[in-house]
């Protein structure tokens, strides 16, 4: 599908207000309702619009540890790669998990709510997945730019 300026408009506006009524966006967007809301149902039928959440204040919610962990497999065959997504796409502690390029194989951005949770995170989780060389943890001390919008 061919995003065009008006997707990118209404992909904007539902990116910094999902729960917005197909009226209000169609107005924000200068758009017939109809049209507004065949534009959207496009949009989430080719995969561009993914879902719908509500962000949350990870602080509010009981989240208070926050880090960035770089992991480094030992071998890179290709059964352990997959048991080791595999594994991390089912820890609900990891945010986001990143196959980069560089001294680590994986980068993964990890909430817990404590230090001692972080540990047992460690401990019972990834440093018994097999394939695991090391992991080195950064602390997050401060979110200084956090988004969910993407620039369109």
């Amino acid at each position: 599908m061919d995003i065009d300026d008006q997707d990118r408009k209404l992909l904007a506006i539902l990116q910094r207000s999902g729960r917005i009524s197909n009226q209000e966006l169609a107005e924000a967007a200068n758009m017939s309702t109809s049209a507004c809301w065949r534009r959207v149902k496009a949009l989430e039928a080719a995969g561009a619009i993914r879902g719908y959440a509500a962000i949350l204040d990870p602080t509010a919610c009981g989240f208070g540890f926050h880090a960035v962990v770089h992991v480094q497999l030992a071998r890179h065959e290709e059964r352990l790669v997959e048991d080791f997504t595999t594994a991390i796409e089912r820890r609900p502690e990891v945010l986001d998990c990143f196959a980069t390029t560089g001294e680590a194989d994986y980068h993964l951005r990890v909430l817990c709510a404590d230090i001692d949770s972080y540990n047992i995170f460690l401990e019972r989780f990834l440093f018994r997945l097999p394939g695991v060389r090391s992991a080195r943890t950064n602390l997050v001390l401060k979110q200084i730019k956090h988004e969910v919008a993407l620039p369109v």
